[in-house]
């Protein structure tokens, strides 16, 4: 556990069972690891999977930001956590899945170790993660790459046309976030 606050950013995910629930579920447990009233989440996305085998469902996605005293280990464990209580089962990490968290930032701290790497490394060619972090933190600097989210979105929306990103209308009923 650390002692001071620091922002980040989740990637939420699902294409099995009841996708907005799912994502519902992930945003309630992402309320109870940060600091209260910190948390913020981006509309939904529905999205062709990307490097999934072939027949696989389409994806929810959204982005949640919220501020937590946990160290980037732990906060990657709590993810994993919730990702098992949804009834994700560890195998092929491109199947079909009934939750995927990612860690995206953490900060402006670059890690990488045999167990986690951050920002992720393949945020900047996923038009999936991109398009709803940026509605979060479009002037986010990857500290990396050094480029803001809303550069990275743009470059991605010019490079992978291919990957269909819309905006749809779900309701994630929020209302625990005002609490």
């Amino acid at each position: 556990m650390s002692r001071e606050t620091v922002k980040a950013y989740v990637g939420l995910g699902s294409n099995l069972g009841d996708r907005a629930g799912m994502l519902r579920r992930a945003i309630e447990g992402l309320c109870a690891l940060g600091e209260p009233g910190t948390l913020v989440v981006s509309s939904v996305y529905e999205t062709a999977p990307v490097d999934a085998p072939a027949g696989s469902p389409s994806f929810l996605n959204a982005v949640a930001g919220v501020t937590t005293k946990l160290d980037a280990p732990s906060l990657r464990d709590a993810l994993m956590r919730l990702e098992r209580a949804a009834g994700r089962q560890t195998g092929d990490r491109n199947a079909p899945r009934e939750l995927d968290l990612d860690l995206l930032f953490f900060g402006d701290r670059v890690i990488e170790t045999a167990e986690l790497t951050v920002p992720h490394p393949r945020l900047h060619e996923r038009r999936f993660v991109l398009e709803p972090l940026a509605e979060l933190a479009c002037g986010l600097v990857h500290p990396g790459l050094r480029r803001t989210v809303g550069d990275l979105r743009d470059n991605a929306r010019t490079r992978f046309p291919g990957q269909v990103v819309t905006r749809v209308e779900v309701s994630l009923d929020l209302t625990l976030l005002r609490g």
